[in-house]
């Protein structure tokens, strides 16, 4: 795809008047880049109940290790991002990008969460949101989704609680063999209000078509169940295709690893669930078949840090195919922004200043930092 494309299909506002020149005099070249490393542990409230829970999982992990990355530019402009990648990795690209434009790398997946540091970049340049350069009218707000590891009824519930008093109205749960899914359904509804809704993530473990049957007509007993996510392998087509109009709950899956136009083309789902930093041109092509077959995108992209949860509120803004967006933020000491995540009746806000429209918190960098 050429720079003149890439330009056009980014919509009809912001920077699609700017002629690929333009663009590259409004945002620069990158100069250098900075990249800070931190470890930020899980929330004391929910700390013992996630190791025991990740302990079932095999998985020995008692924090996340977040890379915040700066770019910087020439016209003086700056664009803050994140990545995923290991931090060799990164920095082999972004050396790599010391003397180009920013404008060179639009809707480019390889970057992962650096490409959010050029939307930042490509904002300021066109004084807009980064909304703004995907939508001629973005929503002003979008549905943020609270979220919880499985953990205990008695934790789940407390969070649950803890999530509807600060304005969510929508949760995601994990629902695992080790703690029965039902009781974790009844211990939430008891303490939240009757429109507060939960879908819950069986990431595969109810295995076979049957058992997520029986499991989901169990929990849709609970009037504020409304889905339900992964209940057998996403390799299992036609486990789905037998799933199919037999579940009394939303159906959602995982899009990698899938024929995601032949699912589309026979209707296997009710919502999509698009991860793995999906930012440029994957995510653009399934907005579309989202909106061809009317099945709305559950987006969790790089969900660890307030950099990705506010870039993924800007893509929803701008797509309203996207419904809810994902982020284990709320589990985590810190996000390590300087604004809040503020959530009101449901809804976020999304920012009106030029690009992200947000800021690296620097002491919680200094406290958490570990290169």
């Amino acid at each position: 795809m050429t720079r003149r494309e890439l330009v056009s299909a980014l919509g009809h506002a912001g920077l699609v008047p700017m002629a690929p020149a333009a663009l590259q005099a409004a945002t620069g070249r990158i100069t250098r880049y900075e990249i800070r490393s931190v470890r930020v542990p899980f929330s004391e409230r929910v700390r013992e109940a996630w190791l025991a829970s990740w302990k079932n999982q095999k998985r020995d992990q008692t924090d996340y290790v977040l890379h915040f990355v700066t770019l910087h530019t020439d016209t003086g402009l700056t664009g803050i991002g994140e990545t995923k990648m290991p931090r060799e990795r990164a920095e082999a690209i972004l050396r790599k990008m010391a003397g180009t434009s920013p404008s060179d790398y639009l809707l480019d997946d390889s970057l992962l969460g650096i490409l959010i540091a050029v939307y930042d970049i490509l904002g300021k340049a066109s004084g807009k949101p980064i909304a703004a350069l995907f939508a001629e009218k973005p929503l002003a707000r979008i549905q943020p989704v609270w979220w919880s590891q499985c953990f205990p009824p008695a934790v789940m519930a407390s969070e649950a609680k803890l999530g509807a008093s600060l304005g969510y109205k929508i949760h995601k749960v994990k629902a695992r063999p080790w703690i029965d899914a039902v009781e974790q359904a009844g211990a939430m509804c008891d303490v939240v209000p009757k429109d507060y809704k939960i879908w819950a993530d069986a990431n595969s473990t109810w295995e076979t078509v049957d058992k997520a049957i029986d499991m989901t007509e169990q929990l849709a007993r609970f009037p504020n169940y409304f889905g339900i996510e992964s209940p057998i392998p996403r390799a299992d087509m036609d486990g789905y295709r037998r799933l199919k109009g037999k579940l009394p709950l939303k159906l959602s899956e995982h899009i990698d690893g899938i024929d995601v136009e032949q699912w589309t083309r026979e209707g296997l789902l009710d919502a999509w669930i698009v991860g793995s930093a999906r930012m440029g041109k994957t995510l653009q092509r399934l907005v579309g078949l989202s909106k061809a077959s009317s099945k709305p995108i559950w987006i969790e992209h790089s969900i660890d840090n307030g950099i990705a949860q506010v870039f993924q509120a800007h893509q929803a803004a701008a797509w309203p195919q996207i419904q809810y967006c994902i982020s284990v933020t709320n589990v985590l000491e810190d996000d390590c922004m300087k604004e809040p995540f503020t959530v009101r009746n449901g809804y976020y806000q999304i920012p009106r200043k030029p690009g992200l429209g947000v800021s690296l918190d620097e002491a919680a960098l200094d406290k958490y930092r570990i290169g």
